[in-house]
């Protein structure tokens, strides 16, 4: 059987492209290139939206980047099902796409906050998180100005009551978010956004563990078995 195909989208500031990329080969998936002023996803079985920055964050995280052609191909193949994670800036991109609910805003403080975060898996049935245990705890690097996930009360009650939160911050709340979560995703599944950054904690030699791996390879026994 021939690697799965994961496109990985660059956007004008996107910083943590090739780090997803790397991420993914390690997974044993075939990174693909996608630019974000294309209409093509090239039939790739799965997308990543990396962090960095987006063109137009000066207005908003994400706000123009919501309006970039492949995104328009993108919201399509999600809704068919297409498993898309998005971290950190890809995260604020897919709430402001309304592929998932809620916003990104400024940190609580507004100050920009990098630092080793303990999470927890909160449901380990996505398409991106079924290589975790439910109630494990990662250790992976966050880095973010944007970070606080903020919803009404009656979406954060719809998110904890149908499993949709996949991971919670642990020990302390970095940001300011709301019930300390750290990532949530769509009623299918298939679309994770998640703040922290996996792609960083797949090598011993540069991650503060390798704990993000498994969101990379758990997509790869997804589409296996899929």
């Amino acid at each position: 059987m021939n690697a799965a195909r994961v496109g990985i989208i660059t956007f004008p500031g996107s910083l943590d492209d090739k780090d997803a990329a790397r991420a993914v080969r390690l997974s044993g998936s075939e990174p693909v290139a996608l630019w974000h002023g294309d209409h093509d996803l090239q039939s790739v079985d799965a997308v990543v939206l990396p962090g960095g920055f987006s063109y137009g964050d000066y207005l908003r995280a994400g706000a123009i980047a919501r309006f970039a052609p492949l995104m328009t191909e993108l919201v399509a193949a999600a809704g068919a099902g297409l498993p898309v994670l998005g971290i950190c800036n890809g995260f604020q991109v897919l709430c402001e796409s309304h592929l998932l609910p809620g916003a990104l805003l400024p940190n609580a403080g507004l100050h920009f906050v990098c630092r080793d975060q303990r999470l927890r898996i909160e449901n380990a049935d996505t398409a991106w998180t079924s290589d975790y245990g439910e109630g494990q705890e990662l250790v992976i690097p966050i880095k973010n100005r944007d970070g606080r996930y903020t919803a009404d009360r009656e979406t954060l009650n719809e998110l904890a009551d149908s499993g949709r939160i996949v991971a919670r911050y642990v020990d302390l709340n970095p940001n300011g978010s709301l019930d300390d979560i750290a990532g949530i995703c769509n009623e299918a599944g298939n679309v994770v956004g998640l703040m922290p950054h996996p792609e960083h904690a797949v090598e011993s030699l540069t991650g503060p563990s390798t704990d993000g791996l498994g969101f990379f390879t758990s997509i790869v026994k997804r589409l296996v078995n899929a």
